[in-house]
């Protein structure tokens, strides 16, 4: 009897977690941060909520950014520039160009800060820090559809006018393109939020960088009007065959080439492998540069 319960004191607790230093480059455990789903959702809530908490248009400006973004480049691109829209109704065109830049751009953005903005949080409490871009893409989803939305009630004005565009079956390629999308921005995002621990000037030029960016995408001008070896260069930018798909599928103009998108999606694979593999490398010490 006795022998027995000294036994049972030498067994070792049930433990629920058990957290240990990451030991290699590729120690990444997708099942821990699925397990961590319910933090994630906070984070969502958190990042949309605050974010124009104390403004007075509150949500509203998740519209009223892209509208005067869309006006803007009618009357500057499209009626003292001249630059053609294949045909499309100017407002839809730049609509449709905005829509599915923003929610890259915005992505990447944001998840580029991730370390340096989340230093406070991450020296405290332990979490799987991926947690915290993944969060940063799903709430610029939730933006994202009101804007989708917002396109569409555009897009019934002018079909009710009687505009000529002509939304099509390839509608239903849209999340396909919107998962391309969060991927390329959180593995660009990812990537230089791992590489401004160290160098913190790359915050600087984020902000600069995409938007010189846009104008090496089809946003304010169809990829139509540029020929020849210009064209080939700005397919390499992988979010151009995106948008242009994009565009296609709304309102039925453009360049919808399923290689093209290929090539996007492989980019994004290996973009968020190396992403993914920087960001662990960097998380086991970046708390003594931050």
């Amino acid at each position: 009897m006795l022998e027995s319960q000294l036994s049972n004191t030498k067994q070792e607790p049930a433990w629920n977690m058990e957290i240990r230093p990451k030991r290699h480059l590729f120690d990444v455990n997708f099942k821990e941060i699925w397990r961590y789903r319910d933090l994630m959702l906070l984070f969502v809530r958190r990042d949309f909520v605050a974010k124009y908490k104390q403004t007075i248009l509150g949500p509203l400006w998740f519209l009223v950014q892209p509208l005067l973004t869309t006006l803007m480049f009618t009357v500057v691109f499209g009626r003292i520039a001249g630059i053609p829209t294949d045909g499309l109704p100017p407002m839809l065109f730049y609509m449709a160009g905005i829509t599915a830049w923003n929610y890259f751009a915005q992505a990447l953005t944001a998840t580029s800060n991730t370390f340096v903005a989340n230093a406070s949080i991450f020296g405290k409490v332990y979490f799987p820090r991926l947690v915290s871009p993944i969060s940063i893409v799903i709430s610029n989803l939730i933006q994202f559809g009101i804007q989708f939305g917002f396109l569409l009630v555009f897009m019934l004005y002018f079909g009710l006018t009687g505009a000529d565009f002509s939304p099509n079956i390839y509608m239903l390629t849209i999340p396909l393109l919107v998962v391309m999308m969060a991927g390329l921005g959180l593995g660009f995002g990812i990537i230089i939020s791992s590489l401004t621990t160290k160098y913190r000037d790359l915050t600087n030029l984020v902000a600069f960088g995409v938007q010189l960016w846009m104008y090496a995408t089809p946003i304010v001008y169809p990829l139509s009007q540029i020929s020849g070896e210009k064209q080939i260069w700005l397919l390499a930018n992988p979010i151009t065959s995106i948008v242009e798909a994009f565009r296609y599928a709304m309102l039925g103009s453009g360049n919808f080439d399923w290689m093209h998108l290929l090539y996007s999606f492989g980019f994004m694979i290996v973009l968020l492998t190396i992403g993914i593999l920087m960001f662990n490398k960097i998380e086991q010490s970046f708390m003594d540069t931050v």
